[in-house]
């Protein structure tokens, strides 16, 4: 049980002890300002409210309901009914070796939709977001415990494969190899666009492919399944640059459920859920209904027959319900996905596809901008290839390190140069809340100040080198002692650690981890300055107490960025 867990427990017990309602909390939060104690109780005025009581009268009865005396020095009544709690010096250090050791947690089964690239085209810029905010919040829920499915539902169905198969036909006929042909998925696209709309013979004949591939044709499926394939590939090639977790294995497409769509169709009109509208099948929800009394609905079938993205989610839906037997299902999705993902969830209930106990939720994310505050675009206005800018972010990392270390042979400057500019890449997406647009800037992003990767990730090397100094000095063994500020303030936040991983895995917010670590950078930065460690008058004592809160923090660091999916350095 992590600090704030304990007192929230103790204190919330004390509130309904004194009279609050069932239902009160006692609202445990980190203090702001360390005159205010190290965590503040703010539960007292919403508790005395509805009490109708003076909130200072209810924080003095909380205080005689709860013992702290055994972790804290000192609790106070402070402005209108907070609680003040100063913790105990000697129980912080206590309690520091085993900062890193999450809390056994309740397990659950986590279904986590993530990536999720249209296999037409390669992956772009727009795949970023989704891809690593994603990923990092996997790496959480698995480190917390969970049993994590990934689920990369890669758009691999539809219309456009027609084409695409059409095309694809004709190069085959040509002779040379498939994988030379898609070599380039971005031109292969294009070129099959201008054909299709310019050649009305080469676009029936991709309508004609569409059929056929919805109808299992043989031949069809075997050449879509090598388009598939050597579209993976470029995906995987990405996951790999990127460090992500996802493989092969991970791919649930849109294609795996074409076969209960029309199921769901049925099933849905089975239970009253649908309305025809102009020949299409759809959904009219009281939920949705509009200022003027009209409903936006939703369209599970088009007029013709054809299934929408709507269809599908509901298939897998069932599917993480029933086959996977999900506790949870997240899904990593734009923002602008919202009205959709708020009219399947509801549908699905509805229809019983989804148990009230199974919790469906959408991990909206805002855009990433250029630094002229519009979606992010190359110099001539073109969709930027996730590819390019990794491969951008390495060479712009390779010539920073090469400037600060030119004596390093150059295949080690290369294995920085990735890990840092990768590092950049994601961190500077990750320390931004999810839910808001962001600007991408390549000077930020790789600065060695602020909060960004590359500071991180030198702090990290910084308490390496301190090691290697060290070398045979005597050591000593010694229990941790915070006897300056700085080393409170220091093992205070270190104990925050599981806080925090808390958070993340209850939220879906990262950021909140980019925070916390580079708070902790900085609160070590501030201790190092103070607190000599290898200093010759430093007693044995003492040195081995400091050796032990850098150790600490450089363990802290090392996983809270691989949570992250970023890696560290022993030296930069």
């Amino acid at each position: 049980m992590n600090i704030r867990q304990l007192l929230d427990q103790r204190l919330t017990a004390a509130l309904q002890a004194a009279g609050a309602p069932v239902a009160s909390s006692a609202i445990i939060k980190p203090s702001t300002r360390p005159e205010f104690g190290d965590y503040q109780a703010n539960g007292v005025m919403a508790a005395a409210k509805q009490l109708k009581m003076n909130p200072r009268e209810l924080a003095a009865k909380v205080l005689e309901q709860t013992d702290l005396s055994d972790i804290a020095e000192q609790v106070e009544i402070a402005g209108p009914g907070f609680l003040n709690i100063h913790l105990k010096t000697d129980w912080l250090a206590a309690a520091l070796p085993t900062n890193t050791q999450l809390d056994a947690v309740e397990p659950q089964t986590i279904v986590v939709d993530y990536s999720s690239p249209n296999l037409a085209k390669e992956m772009h810029v727009g795949h970023l977001r989704s891809t690593i905010i994603g990923d990092a919040v996997v790496r959480v829920l698995e480190f917390q415990g969970h049993h994590v499915i990934r689920q990369n539902h890669v758009g691999d169905w539809g219309t456009q494969f027609g084409m695409l198969l059409a095309h694809l036909a004709d190069l085959q006929a040509q002779g040379g190899e498939l994988s030379m042909q898609l070599a380039d998925l971005e031109a292969f696209y294009r070129e099959s666009k201008q054909r299709f709309d310019a050649d009305p013979a080469f676009a029936e004949r991709s309508r004609e492919y569409v059929v056929k591939l919805q109808s299992g044709d043989p031949e069809c499926l075997a050449l879509w399944q090598q388009f598939i394939n050597i579209s993976l590939h470029h995906c995987e090639v990405a996951y790999q640059e990127l460090g992500v977790s996802l493989t092969r294995q991970d791919v649930m497409a849109e294609s795996a459920y074409n076969d209960d769509l029309a199921k769901v169709v049925s099933d849905l009109q089975a239970a009253g859920l649908l309305t025809e509208s102009e020949g299409a099948q759809c959904a009219f929800m009281d939920e949705f209904k509009n200022k003027d009394g009209s409903i936006t609905p939703l369209i599970i079938q088009k007029t013709g027959g054809g299934y929408l993205y709507a269809t599908t989610d509901l298939a897998a839906i069932r599917y993480r319900s029933r086959v996977l037997q999900a506790d949870r299902v997240l899904y990593f999705v734009d923002v602008r996905q919202s009205l959709h993902f708020q009219q399947v969830y509801t549908l699905a209930r509805k229809a019983g596809f989804a148990p009230a106990s199974m919790s469906l939720e959408h991990m909206a994310f805002g855009t990433m901008l250029g630094e002229d505050g519009k979606p992010f675009k190359t110099r001539t206005g073109g969709t930027v290839k996730l590819a390019d800018l990794l491969a951008e972010a390495q060479e712009r990392a390779y010539q920073l390190v090469s400037a600060k270390n030119p004596e390093l042979a150059e295949a080690e400057r290369r294995e920085i140069a990735h890990i840092v500019g990768i590092g950049a890449v994601k961190y500077s997406d990750l320390s931004k809340n999810r839910t808001s647009d962001y600007v991408f800037s390549w000077e930020l992003m790789l600065s060695f100040e602020g909060n960004t990767a590359p500071y991180l990730q030198y702090a990290y090397a910084r308490i390496q080198s301190i090691f290697r100094k060290a070398g045979n000095l005597e050591q000593g063994q010694s229990s941790i002692q915070l006897l300056e500020s700085s080393e409170r303030a220091l093992g205070l936040k270190l104990l925050q650690f599981n806080e925090i991983i808390d958070s993340v895995g209850r939220e879906g917010q990262p950021h909140h981890l980019c925070n916390y670590l580079y708070e902790l950078a900085g609160h070590f930065m501030a201790f190092y300055e103070a607190c000599p460690i290898l200093r010759e008058d430093v007693p044995t004592e003492i040195r081995a107490s400091r050796l032990q809160l850098a150790q600490l923090t450089a363990d802290t660091l090392e996983t809270g960025l691989s949570l992250l999916g970023i890696g560290v350095l022993e030296r930069m």
